[in-house]
């Protein structure tokens, strides 16, 4: 490919993108950019012809005539977003700038392995494109957020805890010769923060802290999640926490915060103690009941989390921390203890404004995330360079 062509492309992923953030005029698009109104309308007039962007309805103006009003096409253009999780699969069918057109969960089991899994994911694919009314070839890319670390830039997933089966598999591959589309395929914690970073528009940079079963982090910055190198960035949960070099981790270490202080570990403890809880939820259900036992042990464990976050916290300066996954519900037994360390141990300049929430998305932040990583690759120049050929 040219330098030209490059330029072309870079230049209406641009267009695209500003007009996916609410830019609605060629005029607000021309000022944006800094290309003249003739350069506007030939890419903005390409981006119509082949199907990305469609100009309707009208824009309220003061006098003369008002100008048509820009968006997304919506008829033609669809995205597939998917959370699979291990006991089901949520896939939904939107439009480019988010409207939901059909959504459904269906239960299956991760360890099934790739190929039965993905087969009964291709077919629930398929039976909701029917219902939203679109031909497969409407669909312009497919997202999937999987529960095991990920190489993204392949697809393929690398040793995980929880995937019977999945190791070394390439999920893209699946789909060749099935579905037309790219897909794109990442961890689950990065698609939810991926999906809460698009609800914060005051949050520049974030952290997704995912407590459950296991503890893992997503990370973003300018809207850009950030994999690292081979796309292990934000695996936290095999931090080691002082102290506990006893706690044996699934992965082989000791000590590691996840095998400290996730929810299974705390219920790993209040079995111990003789208090019937076999998973995360029965955690969240004890302390919901005012056990005082599981009350504490949650604060133990929050306090535990405090201390890792605090050195993310001096290490990558988010403005925001969101706590997601079950535990997370537990608002006011966990978000305290978790300032508190924070507070404690972080550098006073990185925490003078970051912010500890819960998250606003719950459950839908995954499936959100999906969808807008799809976008984000067909708004992109390779996205362009597919949709326009």
């Amino acid at each position: 490919m040219t330098a030209a062509a490059d330029r072309q492309l870079t230049s209406l992923s641009e267009l695209a993108g500003l007009v996916a953030g609410g830019a609605t005029r060629r005029s607000q698009l021309a000022t944006a950019t800094g290309l003249s109104r003739a350069a506007v309308a030939q890419r903005v007039d390409l981006l119509i012809d082949r199907g990305l962007l469609v100009e309707t309805g009208t824009v309220a103006t003061e006098r003369g005539r008002p100008p048509l009003s820009l968006q997304l096409a919506s008829h033609a253009a669809v995205v597939c977003a998917v959370d699979l999780g291990a006991t089901h699969a949520t896939v939904a069918i939107s439009e480019l700038g988010g409207a939901v057109l059909a959504e459904t969960t269906e239960d299956l089991d991760i360890n099934d392995g790739p190929e039965a899994v993905l087969t009964a994911l291709d077919a629930q694919i398929g039976r909701l494109l029917d219902s939203a009314g679109h031909p497969a070839e409407h669909v312009r890319a497919i997202s999937i957020g999987v529960p095991g670390p990920v190489e993204a830039s392949t697809g393929t997933v690398v040793r995980p805890p929880i995937m019977r089966g999945w190791d070394g598999y390439r999920v893209p591959g699946f789909f060749a010769g099935r579905r037309s589309a790219p897909v794109l395929v990442d961890n689950d914690v990065n698609m939810m923060a991926l999906g809460e970073y698009g609800h914060r528009p005051a949050t520049a940079h974030l952290l997704y802290v995912k407590v459950g079963t296991g503890i893992g982090c997503g990370i973003v910055s300018g809207g850009v999640v950030h994999r690292g190198a081979t796309g292990a960035a934000g695996d936290i949960g095999h931090i080691a926490v002082p102290g506990h070099d006893d706690v044996l981790c699934h992965c082989g270490n000791t000590g590691c915060v996840e095998a400290v202080a996730s929810g299974a570990a705390v219920a790993a403890r209040l079995r111990a103690a003789g208090v019937p809880a076999e998973h995360a939820a029965d955690v969240v259900r004890l302390v919901a009941a005012g056990d005082p036992l599981a009350r504490r042990q949650v604060r133990l464990a929050a306090q535990r989390i405090g201390d890792v976050l605090a050195s993310l916290v001096s290490f990558y300066n988010p403005d925001t921390i969101v706590l997601g996954g079950s535990i997370a519900s537990l608002h006011d037994d966990l978000l305290a203890d978790i300032r508190a360390a924070v507070y404690r141990r972080a550098l006073p300049l990185a925490t003078r404004t970051v912010a500890i929430e819960t998250t606003l998305l719950g459950r839908r932040a995954g499936i959100e995330g999906a969808r807008r990583l799809a976008v984000q690759h067909l708004l992109s120049p390779a996205g362009i360079a597919r949709f326009i050929g």
